[in-house]
């Protein structure tokens, strides 16, 4: 890998983990809209709970860090995302290359009739602590799964509201 490489050093965290979650909506808006949205990283607060982003490193585009800090109460999960792939206005891929939350995401745009899109975001975690982290994924996995449905709704409905981007 060159040095230019968006996925050089990210080591096993490019690989999908065994943690797997995804989410679907269909938007009210042309795909270029939805994905212009998407990439307004900072804007991501307003639809994930809990959560404040800011592009750490460049501009928000390939090769650029994103943190997001989620905080519930007393605790706070911080996520370090680099963006590895941007191709308008179909797909954004993620890596998460934090020490509690690592593997591969990706977000995908697709044009559908009367400027409609459907948006899927997928994200394959490392589960921490080993074999407890598996054996506790299948009762962690619908609230994230829920958690992830309920925030890309609300994208939606800013999307099409013209509150994003």
């Amino acid at each position: 890998m060159s040095a230019s490489d968006p996925v050089d050093g990210l080591g096993d965290a490019v690989r999908p983990g065994s943690g797997e979650v995804t989410a679907t909506v269909i938007v009210n808006a042309p795909a270029q809209r939805v994905f212009d949205a998407f990439l307004s990283w900072e804007k991501q607060s307003q639809w994930v709970p809990f959560t404040t982003f800011r592009v750490v490193r460049g501009d928000g585009g390939e090769g650029s860090l994103v943190e997001a800090i989620t905080t519930l109460g007393p605790a706070a999960l911080r996520d370090e995302m680099r963006v590895v792939k941007v191709n308008p206005p179909y797909e954004v891929r993620v890596v998460h290359c934090g020490k509690v939350l690592r593997g591969p995401g990706t977000m995908r745009c697709t044009a559908m009739s009367g400027d409609r899109t459907q948006v899927v975001l997928h994200e394959w975690f490392h589960l921490p602590a080993g074999p407890v982290g598996k054996l506790a994924w299948p009762v962690l996995w619908p609230g994230s799964k829920l958690s992830f449905t309920g925030a890309l709704r609300k994208f939606g409905r800013l999307v099409e509201e013209g509150k994003l981007p």
